[in-house]
C-alpha cells in the first residue's frame, strides 16, 4: 500500500521528460476525447469505437513489426476500420454483428503480428494496457496536430452533425448530408481512438472515449453543458490515471479505468438522487384531486 500511494516518489517521477510528455499528451487526449464523446454517446457508437480501438492495435502492431512509427500505424488502422464501420453503419441492417467479425479479426491479426515481433515485450503489453514509456515528445507532437485537425474539421461540421446525431430523419428532411457526416466523423473518431491506444491500451480506450461522456450525459441534456462536462471528467481520468500510477509502475490504462468508473458511478447516483427529488417535488405540488362522496 505504500508502494501504491508513495507520493514522493511520485513527485520526483514527475519531473522526468518522458513523464511530462506524457502527461501533454494525456491532456490534449483528455480534450479530444471529451469533445467527441457526448456525439459518440447520441449516436450509439460505442461498439464501434472499441472495434476501431482493436483495429489500431493491429495498426501499430505491424508497424512495430515493419519498425516504423507505431503512432502513424495505429492511425492508419484506426481509420480504414472506422471508413468500413461508417459504410457498414449505413448500409447494413445487422451492423453490430459486421463489427464484432471485423473485430475479431484485427485482435487476432495483431496478436499473430505481436508474436512475430522479437523485440522488447513491454512494446507489445503497451499496446494492449498503455504504457507511459512509449509516450515521447514525438508523439505528442503527432497527437497534437491531429488533435487541432480533428477539432477544426469538427468546429465546422458541429452544428449538422449534432442535428444528424439527435434527429437524423429530420436532420435529412432539412437538407443535412446526413449519409456523409457519417463516414467523415467516423474518422474523426477513429482517429482519436488511434491516439487513445498509444496511451491507455486497445483494451481499456472505450474507458476514455465513452465513460466520460456517458457519465456526464447522465447530468444534463444539454449538448455544450454534456461536452463541458466531458472533457473535464476525461482530463481528470486521463491525467489522475497516468499521476497514480508513476509510484506503483502499474499500467496507466488500470487508474484511468477505475477513477473512469467512479466518476460515471458518482454521476449516477446523482442522477437518481435529482430524479427522486423531482419526484418528491412534483407530488407536493400537485393539487389533491378530490374524491367521490360515498353514497
Amino acid at each position: 500500500m505504500d508502494k501504491l500511494f508513495d507520493w514522493d516518489l511520485t513527485l520526483r517521477l514527475l519531473q522526468y521528460d518522458f513523464v511530462q510528455a506524457a502527461l501533454l499528451a494525456a491532456a490534449v487526449l483528455g480534450l479530444l476525447a471529451g469533445v467527441l464523446g457526448p456525439l459518440i454517446v447520441s449516436r450509439n457508437m460505442a461498439f464501434a469505437v472499441h472495434g476501431t480501438a482493436e483495429l489500431s492495435f493491429t495498426g501499430g502492431a505491424a508497424a512495430l513489426v515493419a519498425g516504423l512509427n507505431v503512432g502513424f500505424g495505429a492511425i492508419v488502422g484506426a481509420v480504414l476500420a472506422a471508413l468500413v464501420f461508417g459504410l457498414l453503419s449505413r448500409r447494413t441492417a445487422d451492423h453490430d454483428s459486421v463489427i464484432a467479425v471485423v473485430l475479431s479479426f484485427g485482435l487476432g491479426l495483431g496478436v499473430l503480428l505481436l508474436w512475430f515481433y522479437k523485440g522488447r515485450a513491454t512494446n507489445k503489453f503497451g499496446l494492449l494496457v498503455g504504457q507511459i514509456v512509449g509516450v515521447d515528445f514525438t508523439s505528442v507532437l503527432l497527437l497534437s496536430v491531429c488533435a487541432v485537425l480533428v477539432l477544426g474539421v469538427l468546429a465546422v461540421l458541429y452544428r449538422p452533425l449534432l442535428f444528424a446525431s439527435v434527429d437524423p430523419e429530420v436532420a435529412g428532411a432539412r437538407g443535412v448530408p446526413v449519409r456523409l457526416l457519417t463516414p467523415v466523423f467516423a474518422v474523426l473518431v477513429g482517429v482519436a481512438t488511434a491516439l487513445a491506444v498509444q496511451v491507455v491500451g486497445a483494451l481499456l480506450v472505450l474507458a476514455l472515449m465513452i465513460t466520460p461522456a456517458a457519465a456526464a450525459c447522465r447530468l444534463t441534456a444539454s449538448p455544450v453543458r454534456a461536452t463541458m462536462l466531458a472533457v473535464l471528467f476525461a482530463e481528470v481520468a486521463a491525467v489522475g490515471g497516468i499521476v497514480l500510477s508513476l509510484a506503483p509502475g502499474a499500467p496507466i490504462s488500470s487508474f484511468v479505468t477505475t477513477i473512469s468508473f467512479v466518476i460515471y458511478m458518482g454521476c449516477w447516483v446523482l442522477a437518481r438522487s435529482r430524479g427522486r427529488t423531482r419526484g418528491v417535488s412534483r407530488a407536493a405540488a400537485a393539487p389533491a384531486v378530490p374524491q367521490p362522496a360515498h353514497r
